[in-house]
């Protein structure tokens, strides 16, 4: 097995252990498929895992430092002042702290579950009021020209808007309902590569709501307190194939 893939993984990263916490990206995994979260959850057996997007990676970290360019100006950046938008990059002490995915990101303790609930927030924009605004950094590259999330799979990129502004809110913070997609379209028209890849950025708006994020941590708190595995999401091609390993 390779050092990239473990399962399972070790007991204090599980539920119940003291390294345990609900990431953003587990409820989101929760929504697409009760089974396949409580496996991970419960039991440490994780998804496969897909091939990781270095130039996406790359765009998202060149985009966060050009957005602090800004941040550190107190200035709102050209996209911004085109498309509108009122507000500058929020310069707080814990932005830094609120990217960090893997070791901190937005926390809050939800009492009623005890679960500790954490997100990593690629930017926070903040308007003249003091309400801020969620944001987040996608790149990709498709023939067709982004205008809005109009597809079934941008259906997690709303949800995680969503989670990121009541992390916010539960830490006291007046937050928008509006979030805002920096999309980095890479242009393939161009006749030849050059050493170089050009983008179409769009601002993308994206209008929500925060309400289903209480629900589900109650359903999510039940999914793990049981010993029965759970059904399967109805389009999980992992569990599909499962099924059709186990029935072979």
């Amino acid at each position: 097995m390779s050092d990239y893939y473990k399962i399972p993984r070790q007991e204090a990263w599980n539920y119940g252990g003291k390294n345990w916490r609900l990431s953003r990206s587990k409820i989101d995994l929760f929504m697409e498929c009760p089974r396949c979260f409580w496996l991970d959850n419960k039991l440490g057996i994780k998804r496969p895992p897909g091939f990781p997007f270095t130039l996406n990676s790359a765009v998202d970290a060149l985009l966060k430092k050009e957005f602090d360019k800004y941040r550190a100006e107190g200035k709102p950046h050209p996209i911004m002042v085109a498309n509108g938008v009122d507000a500058v990059p929020f310069a707080h002490e814990k932005m830094d702290e609120w990217r960090d995915s893997l070791h901190a990101g937005v926390q809050f303790l939800h009492e009623p579950t005890g679960f500790l609930v954490s997100g990593g927030v690629d930017d926070v924009w903040v308007m003249p009021d003091g309400t801020l605004i969620v944001v987040d950094y996608k790149a990709t590259s498709k023939a067709e020209e982004i205008m809005a999330l109009d597809k079934d799979w941008q259906e997690g990129y709303k949800r995680q808007s969503e989670v990121y502004e009541w992390l916010l809110r539960k830490n006291g913070f007046k937050v928008s309902d509006t979030a805002y997609f920096v999309y980095a379209n890479g242009d393939t028209e161009k006749d030849v590569f050059d050493n170089k890849l050009e983008f179409v950025t769009k601002l993308i708006p994206y209008t929500g709501s925060d309400k289903w994020v209480e629900p589900t941590l109650l359903e999510i708190k039940e999914c793990l307190e049981s010993e029965k595995m759970p059904e399967a999401g109805e389009e999980c091609d992992y569990c599909a194939y499962r099924e059709a390993i186990a029935s072979a």
